[in-house]
């Protein structure tokens, strides 16, 4: 959810397929070529998946010699977090739209593909996260002010997408959108058990090893836990529309 700084802008939700995305940007010509770039690399990944059906179904990193520009950059992001390739699939998708919109001369590219959300800006951005019921949820987010950056939440009880913890919300903050898809469904992964400080901790440190993450925040039955270059922490109104990192 985006809330500040965004008059003059222009937002498009566009969905194909699977994919949910919003778009924001400040030029016409910029929105049609991130819709273009969703279109081809989603067509190119299913393609793909229908001769490679195992790229769909591994839970862990798996050997690409040669695919489509989705399906290479998911595998490489899935090798860093030691995950499924799939587990890149929103991000990079919004990273692959968003490399578009600049070079028909965006300023401020955005894309948010179910969460999951990749920023280039000339002005801050805030963002707050999802987390179904919990008190925090549409209630805490982030002011964004470095860019590029790649955001992704993953939850283990608000989600409908697979994760094997019992966290309220990992929250990564990445060079790209497709590092930190992987990494929030890795980190999520292991943020089950009774022993809750120990466990957020050694989540973020977690978060922390995986090549081009920048910082980690973590929601576990009422402990947060935060490492490396989080965003400032804001209050955000539930009754705006900023763009959220619902987790999924």
């Amino acid at each position: 959810m985006i809330s500040s700084e965004t008059e003059g802008l222009h937002r498009l939700r566009y969905q194909l397929r699977e994919s949910q995305c919003t778009i924001i940007t400040d030029s016409l010509e910029a929105l049609k070529a991130a819709v273009s770039a969703i279109k081809s690399h989603r067509t190119e990944l299913e393609e793909y998946i229908k001769g490679t059906p195992v790229f769909q179904m591994a839970l862990d990193p798996i050997d690409v010699d040669e695919g489509p520009e989705a399906v290479e950059l998911m595998a490489k992001a899935s090798r860093r977090a030691g995950v499924g390739p799939m587990a890149a699939v929103a991000g990079v998708l919004a990273d692959l739209a968003v490399e578009e919109m600049i070079r028909a001369g965006a300023k401020v590219a955005v894309v948010e593909n179910g969460g999951e959300a990749y920023f280039i800006s000339d002005r801050p951005m805030d963002i707050a996260i999802k987390a179904g019921e919990t008190p925090l949820s549409k209630r805490v987010g982030f002011r964004l002010e470095e860019f590029p950056i790649g955001v992704a939440t993953s939850s283990g009880l608000f989600s409908h997408a697979l994760s094997f913890g019992e966290a309220e919300a990992v929250t990564i903050f990445a060079e790209n959108a497709g590092i930190a898809d992987a990494a929030a469904t890795a980190v999520a992964n292991t943020v089950k058990g009774d022993d809750e400080e120990r466990i957020v901790e050694e989540a973020v440190e977690l978060g922390l090893t995986i090549e081009g993450v920048r910082g980690v925040f973590i929601l576990y039955r009422g402990h947060v836990g935060l490492g490396g270059e989080v965003p400032t922490i804001i209050g955000v109104n539930p009754d705006e529309e900023p763009v959220s990192r619902e987790a999924r």
